[in-house]
């Protein structure tokens, strides 16, 4: 019989594989299945994200990408001397103070006439108040610039029926804001459907015990669902506000690119569009995206920093 040297049995024994534990494998798998998605990320965000920075230092053109030169800080000198970029930051700045109260205070009160116990056919409105924001984007602009034409739109003749002079909605640099605010109303389907699913998720032994010390409704409405719906309503209030600092889709369309009448519709992302894509000064155009994004992110923590003042959490955080 022969026998094996034990430090051979050694060092077999250290050749084997080594088992990996349940929680490796479902590691290792968690990182397989995300791989595409970051390969993706890091491509096509991470990385243009990085160059446009750089971008915003130098003179690049798509017209004569081999003479490109860092410049420094010139582009963003240039941007804040620029009057056509200061007047469509102060177009893109004053859209948002009048459509972000609307924007953030519509889906609250739709939201809660659906979650009325006296409204029949909830399910019906539901779906309709939802089925506009499944409408493509150019589609809905094409219906409301038909709807608010100031001669032969439905909502003129509407109001010349009751005897009225209806403004010209889309040619009147005082009347396209509010316009471009009441085609906002025609998106707001998710955000209803994000609030009503809040307030339904209220305790009823919270309105139960306001009965009990005598709230009316409205009390309730402003003591109780008010604050439980809150971090939801600081949700839109994010999203609506960043989204705001990104308008630009309804103007373009609306406007053909022109930002009329007498630029009261020309906002800032469009002024970043045609510098980047039309005049090729990627640089200028870098730093333009870049500013906004500065801007949008400062607006963000402002709002974190505030929210802890009046969002509540059911945690107590």
């Amino acid at each position: 019989m022969t026998t094996v040297p034990s430090s051979l049995s050694l060092n077999t024994t250290t050749m084997l594989p080594r088992k990996l534990s349940t929680l490796q494998r479902q590691r290792r798998w968690g990182w397989f299945f995300l791989s595409p998605w970051l390969i993706g990320f890091f491509v096509f965000t991470f990385v243009p994200i990085v160059v446009s920075l750089f971008f915003s230092f130098t003179n690049f053109t798509l017209s004569k990408p081999d003479q490109i030169q860092i410049i420094g800080f010139a582009n963003w000198q240039k941007l804040f001397a620029d009057p056509l970029a200061m007047n469509a930051l102060g177009v893109t700045i004053g859209f948002a103070l009048l459509s972000l109260p609307v924007a953030v205070g519509v889906p609250i009160l739709v939201a809660a006439l659906l979650n009325s116990k006296f409204l029949i056919a909830k399910p019906v409105f539901r779906l309709l108040f939802y089925l506009p924001y499944m409408v493509p984007a150019i589609s809905g602009i094409f219906v409301w610039q038909a709807f608010l034409n100031g001669q032969t739109g439905w909502l003129n003749r509407l109001l010349r029926s009751f005897g009225l002079n209806p403004p010209n909605w889309l040619q009147d640099a005082t009347w396209i804001g509010p316009a471009m605010v009441l085609m906002s109303l025609w998106g707001i389907g998710n955000a209803v459907l994000i609030t009503l699913a809040t307030m339904q998720g209220v305790p009823q032994e919270l309105y139960d015990a306001s009965k009990v010390d005598g709230a009316n409704a409205t009390t309730a409405f402003f003591k109780i669902t008010l604050p439980m719906i809150s971090p939801v309503i600081f949700y839109n209030l994010i999203l609506n506000t960043i989204g705001l600092l990104q308008f630009f889709i309804v103007p373009y369309v609306l406007t053909e690119g022109t930002g009329r009448p007498n630029g009261a519709a020309y906002f800032f992302n469009m002024h970043l569009y045609k510098t980047a894509f039309l005049f090729q000064d990627m640089g200028y155009g870098a730093t333009m995206a870049w500013f906004i994004f500065l801007m949008a992110l400062g607006l963000t923590i402002i709002l974190f920093s505030t929210s802890r003042r009046w969002v509540y959490y059911a945690g107590g955080e």
